[in-house]
């Protein structure tokens, strides 16, 4: 669910070829981002449904996919377990 909200963050602002995300084996380092690409990326899902990650770096050695099921796992704990409304997500995803 919060898959797609990362991958058009990173398309529309990192400029990130949306055809990477077609590798199911994607690496967050695949995706060319500086560590300021990377940053701001993770601040806007800081930002967004506010909470700060732990350990923020770790996400550039992981597998795209892995990032995103970390990220969600620290978002459902931030959460009681839920993730937010899709709706939410969708709004987010498309300013």
């Amino acid at each position: 669910m919060l898959e797609p909200f990362i991958r058009n963050h990173l398309i529309r602002h990192a400029r990130v070829d949306a055809s990477k995300f077609d590798n199911p084996d994607l690496l967050v380092a695949d995706l060319a981002l500086d560590s300021l690409g990377l940053v701001e990326m993770l601040f806007e899902i800081e930002e967004r449904f506010g909470f700060q990650l732990s350990d923020p770096m770790r996400y550039q050695s992981m597998r795209f996919d892995h990032m995103v099921a970390a990220i969600e796992a620290e978002l459902r704990a931030h959460n009681g377990g839920e993730l937010p409304q899709a709706d939410a997500l969708r709004a987010s995803a498309h300013p």
